[in-house]
């Protein structure tokens, strides 16, 4: 299989640096179109849009107009928008007429490459958001999560965390959209063993206002009272050490459980992909 090219091109793949900068000595790139004749993006990674972001946008372009054009293609009737879904949504809610625009004639493969990357860098996605792009460059452009990492400048460990919160119940997940809890809120129901528990603690979480320190103690408490994780005697620090080595050796998450005679090491996987990843590091280190 050829191997896949370099993401994290960005609009600068697309867009000579030239006619990003200001766009004033490159007018001819740059057409009016109807703003009627412009369909959103369909692999728009973003399910939120800041209100009092957009806001701030709308004014500015009430008074100053759209300084940098939005990025689209050609469709059967009318025009698919590449980038600039703020800017697009701005200039409907000003009701304008047209925006200026650069036609660019892109496939769907860079098509979604960019909406994924442009709103990745920008640090614009909320955490399921950026979850749920991650989890599309590994199912429909079959990126390992290491290719990820390196694309974006990311800890592979950022990554698989990450796509880590997608294994809670989905009003877990909504929870986290709408910033009613933070991604380390998040990870921290993780621990608990089934999505009813992962949910009724989010409630409380919710509810009591819970830090994410105060989080981390409900659910091990809750843990604990299950009978899933015996509380240990006495914490061994060293063990923290070499699971944290081990850690940043796999790129996933390590836990070791110490007995008095034997113990247990914990490797998490977030999929098939990951696990056979894993399993080719470790197989690896045998030849």
């Amino acid at each position: 299989m050829t191997e896949k090219r370099a993401l994290g091109r960005g609009l600068s793949a697309l867009i000579p640096q030239r006619e990003i900068v200001f766009m004033k000595n490159s007018a001819e790139t740059v057409m009016q179109i109807p703003l009627s004749q412009v369909k959103a993006n369909k692999y728009q990674p973003r399910a939120e849009f800041n209100r009092e972001k957009l806001n701030d946008l709308v004014n500015s372009i009430k008074e100053k107009g759209v300084i940098q054009p939005v990025l689209v293609r050609r469709a059967i009737d009318g025009y698919e928008l590449i980038a600039g879904e703020r800017r697009l949504r701005a200039a409907a809610m000003l009701k304008l007429e047209n925006i200026p625009a650069i036609i660019k004639d892109v496939n769907d493969v860079d098509m979604l490459e960019i909406a994924l990357i442009e709103n990745i860098q920008r640090e614009e996605l909320n955490p399921i958001e950026e979850a749920k792009a991650f989890e599309r460059l590994t199912t429909e452009f079959n990126f390992t999560q290491d290719k990820i990492a390196q694309t974006l400048g990311k800890d592979k460990s950022t990554i698989s965390n990450a796509i880590r919160l997608l294994g809670l119940p989905q009003k877990v997940q909504e929870c986290v959209l709408k910033g009613a809890i933070t991604a380390g809120h998040a990870k921290a129901l993780l621990g608990l063993p089934t999505e009813n528990e992962q949910y009724r603690a989010c409630n409380i979480v919710i509810n009591k206002g819970l830090s994410v320190r105060e989080t981390e103690r409900l659910v091990e408490r809750r843990r604990v009272e299950a009978g899933t994780q015996k509380k240990p005697a006495k914490h061994d620090h060293n063990l923290d050490s070499i699971a944290a080595e081990m850690q940043q050796a796999l790129g996933t998450r390590v836990k070791i459980f110490h007995g008095k005679k034997r113990g247990t090491i914990q490797i998490e996987y977030y999929s098939i992909e990951d696990l056979n990843r894993i399993l080719g590091m470790i197989t690896a280190k045998k030849r």
